[in-house]
């Protein structure tokens, strides 16, 4: 999933995050349902479809809990608001990186991705400037040697080889 999401503290409304000013500003890509986000936010986002926006109300149980987390007090609920722009089945599964790889050498063009995201949002209405946008954030965050290539490790998330 790539979104854009705003923290803020629910007992007074202070923002403690912002993803556009966050990392260059670029949307956040994140798997689903693998940690790589607070829990009650992963739980709130389930389903969301693209352009859709959702405030998400989470309780400190599923926050930062007890300890907070710095800028974010103890005991905190918090409230985020989304802007969903992408939704793939398994971004960062291997299937997927298989079918974007069209010469099969283990490794992702910017042509090769560019393609991928055409086939993929066809139906729904993505300018080729948003289309760009996609697959720029996409190489800024995962062409880790910045050689103009996704190798299948640099795009791996878990880490492990299943080619």
């Amino acid at each position: 999933m790539n979104a854009h999401y705003d923290g803020y503290l629910a007992k007074d409304g202070t923002q403690f995050y912002c993803s556009r000013s966050d990392k260059d500003g670029h949307p956040q890509w994140f798997v689903q349902g693998v940690g790589q986000i607070i829990k009650g936010l992963d739980m709130g986002m389930e389903g969301m479809c693209v352009g859709e926006k959702r405030k998400i109300t989470v309780p400190p149980a599923l926050a930062f809990g007890e300890k907070g987390k710095h800028p974010v007090p103890p005991n905190a609920t918090v409230i985020f608001e989304v802007e969903v722009y992408s939704v793939t089945r398994g971004p960062r599964s291997m299937e997927a990186f298989g079918e974007m790889d069209l010469d099969k050498d283990k490794s992702l063009t910017k042509d090769e991705v560019r393609e991928y995201l055409k086939h993929q949002y066809k139906e729904k209405e993505k300018s080729k400037d948003d289309l760009e946008k996609i697959m720029t954030d996409i190489f800024y965050k995962n062409d880790k040697d910045k050689d103009g290539l996704i190798s299948a490790k640099e795009y791996n998330v878990y880490q492990h080889d299943e080619l």
